[in-house]
């Protein structure tokens, strides 16, 4: 993945001299009052790239579902009043050729989009021949390959400018956020597409504008180039995702607030510091690995006990023990239900599959 030719940010319509870049305005477009109003809003907050959601897919057919080709023209409109960038999510090909008919600058891929590859092809097969930047969501489901799947079908037609938004993952469980961020997936995505730049939608991990600010910090601390926020002058009265959207003031006022970090310290003694830490780092990481061997090592021994005694691999109550038990000593060392939940039921898969191995042998 090292050598896809993704072009950098630098090559798209807009200066990007700072960071992050900011995509900002409406879930939706709802009436041309509506659009203006957010744009200027976006433009007087210095934002240089303005969204607005045309066409809506919705979990439920009664819900509203965009305004459809009309809002077009808004945007039209948005570009020569404001002079933004603009911005909107296509999710056939239908959508790509009326987008594109109407000078919109930079589409972008929804989640429910990305998990069918299907409908990305069919996209894909319509930019053909457009150089033209568009961003991907990633799937609603955590699945790394299917979100990287989509950017390699759109790089295969040629586009080159290319971009990842990271919005979260849907969940049975009720969680803070209204999707699950699960950062070791973009951040694995990233390390498999150096190249790729990352933007953060923090409306759609949170769904809740008291929580954008935090999220959009961490996608800072974590070297995020980008930010997708909605924003709307009147989030109360929106007719979509009402609760996740702030002002353009509420808006600035988050961005002024960012703590921007450098991915490189610059300066030897900080970096010689670093280096000592992270080779202590580095030990510690062999020896958890040489304690999960150890700990495999039991699991197999208990495997061929099991086979010699006609003893089920599974034992229900044994792993509700250990795991209640981990989960009370975890919270004691200051480590999250979620960490510690995540680490010992991969732990416990491993071992039975050591187990099962041993049975079937």
């Amino acid at each position: 993945m090292k050598d896809m030719d993704i072009k950098p940010l630098s090559s798209w319509p807009i200066d990007v001299s700072t960071r992050p870049l900011v995509i900002a305005g409406p879930c939706s477009a709802e009436t041309e009052e509506q659009v203006m109003d957010a744009a200027r809003g976006i433009k007087a907050a210095g934002i240089p790239i303005f969204r607005a959601g045309i066409w809506k897919p919705r979990t439920r057919p009664n819900s509203f579902e965009g305004i459809g080709a009309k809002g077009l023209i808004w945007l039209q409109k948005v570009k020569e009043e404001t002079g933004l960038i603009t911005a909107t999510e296509v999710a056939n090909a239908r959508h790509v050729e009326l987008a594109l008919g109407a000078g919109v600058d930079i589409l972008w891929i929804g989640a429910r989009t990305t998990v069918n590859p299907f409908a990305v092809q069919e996209i894909a097969d319509a930019l053909r021949g457009h150089d033209i930047p568009v961003l991907v969501k990633n799937p609603i489901n955590p699945d790394l390959e299917l979100w990287m799947g989509a950017i390699e079908r759109l790089h295969a037609v040629g586009l080159t400018r290319l971009a990842a938004i990271h919005r979260g993952f849907s969940t049975y469980q009720k969680l803070k956020y209204r999707n699950d961020p699960q950062w070791q997936i973009p951040i694995e995505l990233k390390r498999r597409m150096p190249q790729l730049p990352i933007f953060c939608d923090p409306s759609h991990i949170t769904g809740d504008r008291d929580l954008l600010d935090e999220v959009a910090q961490k996608s800072m601390d974590l070297n995020y180039e980008g930010l997708i926020i909605e924003s709307h002058c009147k989030p109360e009265e929106a007719w979509s995702d009402a609760k996740q959207q702030l002002t353009p003031v509420a808006l600035k006022e988050l961005l002024a607030n960012l703590v921007l970090r450098d991915p490189e310290a610059g300066n030897e003694l900080v970096d010689n510091t670093l280096g000592e830490l992270r080779h202590l780092i580095d030990d510690f990481d062999q020896k958890l690995l040489e304690l999960l061997e150890n700990r495999m090592q039991v699991a197999k021994t208990i495997g061929h006990y099991k086979k010699e005694n006609n003893i089920t691999v599974l034992q229900n109550k044994r792993w509700g023990s250990i795991l209640e038990k981990s989960m009370e000593n975890g919270k004691k060392k200051g480590f999250s239900e979620q960490f510690i939940n995540s680490l010992f039921k991969a732990i416990h898969q491993e071992s039975i599959n050591q187990q099962e191995e041993i049975m079937n042998s």
